[in-house]
């Protein structure tokens, strides 16, 4: 069985990141756990979530944020941090299933919801503000630990204690190749082509490429 174990279940309200004197930046990215809760999950959001780019966070693609609980130990390290959990503002931090065990298209039992990945987690210049580390988003580029996005295939109530359970696998195209392509492999118009194909794979991400 191909499960992942949820460390830790966040929702957050949107409010102005910038700095004093700054230009406002709505975000909803400081998230606080919420492990005690069983909430509702919509074909839009988890219950008590906010999102305040609609262009680039939720609606019917990016519904759930994942992040992998593994990568959190390399960041510190590397930028000689200590994240909190759901630093990279996730719904989701999660043991067991990282960038190159997701696949697009891959279908979740979730408590009484049923979920599916859309795309990667495209990263952004919130994540830099948020911990003061401009160049935070390029090494996530790098790296590929960007975690990715659930849409939701049938709404249900959902919390910490529901393990995420694959249910189906529809493509050989994980978030890992999926980055790779995109940020490494520009050129590659087979794996471009490869990956247009993906009815499962989130408009949005398409016209990216």
């Amino acid at each position: 069985m191909i499960k992942g174990t949820i460390v830790s279940l966040n929702i957050g309200n949107s409010k102005n990141i910038a700095a004093y004197g700054e230009k406002e930046v709505l975000s909803a990215i400081h998230k606080q756990s919420v492990n005690e809760q069983v909430l509702h999950l919509s074909v839009t959001q988890i219950e008590g979530d906010e999102q305040a780019d609609l262009v680039n966070h939720g609606g019917s693609d990016k519904a759930v944020c994942v992040y992998p609980y593994e990568h959190y130990h390399y960041w510190n390290e590397k930028l000689g941090l200590s994240l909190p959990i759901g630093a990279f503002g996730e719904n989701i931090t999660l043991r067991g299933l990282t960038e190159a065990d997701v696949f697009i298209g891959d279908t979740f039992q979730w408590g009484d919801a049923v979920v599916q990945v859309s795309q990667p987690r495209r990263p952004c210049f919130k994540v830099a503000k948020r911990h003061g580390v401009k160049k935070f988003p390029l090494y996530i580029q790098e790296t590929g630990y960007s975690g990715f996005y659930l849409r939701v295939l049938q709404e249900g109530n959902i919390s910490v204690n529901d393990s995420l359970i694959l249910l189906e696998r529809k493509t050989d195209s994980s978030i890992e190749f999926v980055n790779k392509v995109t940020y490494h492999d520009k050129k590659n118009k087979e794996a471009i082509h490869r990956l247009l194909e993906l009815r499962e794979l989130s408009d949005a991400w398409k016209e990216s490429l």
